[in-house]
């Protein structure tokens, strides 16, 4: 199974890696949130964890506070809430990070944090399916495995380019006058493929995925069920950098 599409040609160099064993922690934050410069920080240091794909989804729904998130998207705000549907809590607040789509943790709360995802090392809730990514030419290719016997399997593939760590200075509302960095925030989000457990390859043009600060690629596959979202099965990334 292929799915493709045509694509431009884009110098860049990127090493392949698969990544099952690695976990996802996402950050919802806000440039409008006072409580949220700790997390940012936190995701920063997590970001540098090679077992940890650390991203940042800036949401919008603070924007009424003063101050307009200039990286924010009504899509990230969107899956924040679809996280906390798919909990059934209804638990939507800043700084919030979800670990490998399974918990959700207070983002400023660096023990709790960490413990999170030691404890879904220790319980083996790792993402455990072997999803490798890599660029040929112009294109993304993407190879995502057969599912294990048994079971219902359906999952989204989702494919993530994110920024080169970006200084904003906050002009207004809560954090009026603070200089602050975010790392690995999510530029591009898109659905690649459906997944139904076959062996699939998957290609993209880059110049769907990468623009000028893209630092890297991520791929994510993501447990689906009755439009729910759930753990996250797979993920890959590609760290980029600019070739000649």
């Amino acid at each position: 199974m292929v799915f493709r599409a045509a694509a431009c040609c884009l110098m860049l160099v990127a090493s392949s890696i698969s990544a099952s064993a690695t976990n996802v922690v996402e950050l919802f934050t806000s440039q409008g949130c006072s409580t949220c410069p700790p997390a940012d920080r936190l995701l920063g240091q997590l970001s540098e964890d090679p077992d940890i794909l650390a991203l940042t989804f800036p949401i919008d729904y603070w924007d009424y506070l003063g101050w307009k998130d200039s990286n924010a998207r009504p899509e990230y705000s969107h899956r924040q809430r679809a996280y906390a549907r798919a909990r059934g809590d209804n638990a939507v607040f800043t700084p919030q990070m979800i670990v490998n789509g399974r918990v959700a943790v207070i983002g400023s709360r660096e023990d709790e944090v960490r413990a999170a995802v030691r404890g879904l090392d220790e319980a083996g809730s790792k993402p455990g399916l072997t999803v490798s990514a890599r660029i040929e030419g112009d294109r993304l290719v993407v190879d995502l495995p057969e599912a294990a016997k048994g079971g219902d399997n359906r999952a989204t593939l989702w494919v993530a380019s994110y920024l080169k760590p970006q200084t904003v200075h906050v002009g207004a509302g809560e954090n009026r006058d603070q200089t602050i960095v975010y790392h690995n925030v999510v530029d591009r989000w898109q659905v690649a493929a459906l997944w139904e457990g076959k062996p699939a390859k998957v290609e993209l043009p880059l110049s769907e995925i990468v623009g000028d600060d893209t630092a890297g690629i991520a791929i994510i596959l993501q447990d689906k069920h009755d439009g729910m979202l759930g753990p996250i099965l797979g993920v890959a990334r590609l760290p980029l950098t600019s070739g000649t």
